[in-house]
């Protein structure tokens, strides 16, 4: 049937008068999916068992708090101040289960009590429930992306220095320590740091207790992986990763003393990968660590000179420019499956990239490190709530891929926010009973009843 111009289009004369009433509603009726979901896996309970013997204490009740954070971050807000704003939602006081939102100062003023033994709390938190994902999934592989990421601060933020960060110089930094589980795309432990140190700094003591974590709850039979770049490559870290059984495959720096350059000049024979990329495999005796390393070397060719043309004096090249990368590896992969496993670390890049721009990662709430570090925790938390819900209602598994990333696809949390969360609706209460009315749209119901379905099972 056609349909006639005129009914598309309709007029708008003069403006709504706007008004603010006493009825219970809310932009966000997704959240009570995100709250049936947080009740099955026990949340708060488990948030209450942790925090006990914290010392960490508040008249809301800190597990009240933590879920009030974390839905502050699942909405999309990125600053305490924001609480103001969704304190009136009566989603947002049901999944926190408060009748009053506290401000921003009361809520900053708690995640100042955070010390090291309530910032140890929050990460065995977060580690419990990445770990029990990977039981619950029965991965038989588990691959590691250990990384640091700048976080800018301001000029008067405690224990913030000036470290390494090449857009912007002059301000100072915290530099927290990240491990990114590739195949859930959740982050098993987060360390805060001070802007001004090395990025494997603490490296070895991070990485023992995750290894320990991991080794304790999986046990021996799952096969454990280890992606790092070159900042970490560094005796005391390869030898705890053969202490604990890893697979490694690490980024080697051109550092002078290993006399990489001249093995690369000395090579006659690449092993072509495509037009472009070509590889050798060679065995490394570093002398300082009485150690032989296998290390497989990669050239790529690249149509423009490299940013300060490192490099360029290994050959007098007359076909083009080359940029050099080397990886060592304990593992048995040859050197095309080696460069594809080490590619995927890029996927870490975007974890990060979303922790900060939708979980607020990147955002400083206060001057305190305790309550930045704690911040951090919770960032963290919510990251790998959001991740848990998809991968136990929504997610669908994934063709392998020799990246070793995600098994499942997951969405975005900024289309979750869309497709989920903000919702509008209505809580109203017939027959004595609550019940939350939303708009009639088929997608929308949809998607309800597929989570629901979930849960429910």
């Amino acid at each position: 049937m056609r349909l006639s111009v005129a009914g598309l289009r309709r007029v708008v004369k003069g403006d709504l008068q706007v008004e603010f009433t006493e009825e219970r509603l809310t932009s966000y009726g997704g959240l009570e999916l995100v709250r049936r979901y947080f009740e099955q896996i026990g949340l708060r309970q488990r948030i209450e068992d942790r925090l006990k013997a914290s010392g960490v204490r508040s008249d809301y009740g800190s597990s009240r708090l933590v879920l009030l954070v974390v839905t502050l971050l699942l909405v999309g807000a990125r600053r305490l101040e924001h609480l103001s704003y969704i304190a009136s939602d009566p989603l947002v006081q049901r999944i926190s289960s408060l009748n009053r939102v506290p401000s921003r100062r009361t809520v900053a003023n708690w995640l100042r009590q955070f010390v090291k033994s309530g910032l140890s709390c929050l990460s065995g938190l977060n580690g419990d429930l990445v770990l029990e994902q990977l039981k619950r999934l029965g991965f038989r592989r588990v691959t590691l992306d250990v990384d640091g990421t700048v976080v800018r601060t301001g000029p008067t933020v405690q224990w913030a220095f000036r470290g390494f960060n090449p857009h912007h110089r002059k301000d100072k930094s915290y530099y927290p320590l990240l491990a990114h589980v590739a195949q859930t795309g959740q982050i098993l432990r987060v360390r805060n740091r001070p802007g001004n140190v090395h990025d494997s700094k603490g490296a070895t003591d991070f990485l023992r207790e995750v290894l320990r974590e991991l080794r304790t709850s999986l046990g021996r039979a799952v096969v454990l992986e280890v992606r790092m770049d070159g900042a970490f490559f560094q005796r005391g870290i390869i030898r705890l990763l053969e202490r604990f059984g890893c697979l490694y495959a690490i980024k080697v720096p051109f550092w002078k003393g290993l006399g990489l350059k001249q093995v690369v000049a000395e090579c006659q024979a690449w092993t072509p990968m495509d037009a472009s990329l070509s590889f050798f495999e060679t065995s490394l005796f570093v002398k300082s660590w009485q150690k032989k390393l296998r290390v497989v070397i990669y050239r790529k060719r690249v149509r423009h000179e490299t940013a300060k043309n490192f490099q360029l004096d290994l050959f007098s090249a007359d076909d083009g420019h080359f940029e050099y990368s080397a990886v060592t590896t304990n593992s048995t992969l040859a050197g095309a499956a080696l460069w594809h496993f080490m590619a995927g670390r890029g996927a870490q890049e975007k974890m990060i990239a979303e922790l900060k721009g939708e979980f607020a990662f990147d955002v400083v709430p206060t001057r305190d490190y305790r309550a930045n570090s704690a911040w951090q925790q919770l960032c963290v938390l919510a990251h790998n709530l959001m991740k848990g819900f998809q991968l136990d209602t929504v997610a669908t598994p994934k063709p392998k891929s020799r990246k070793r990333t995600a098994s499942f696809l997951l969405q975005n949390v900024r289309s979750i926010r869309f497709l989920l969360i903000a919702q509008a609706g209505r809580l109203c209460r017939p027959d004595g009973r609550p019940v939350l009315r939303l708009s009639s749209n088929p997608a929308v119901q949809q998607l309800y009843q597929r989570i629901s379905d979930a849960l429910a099972a």
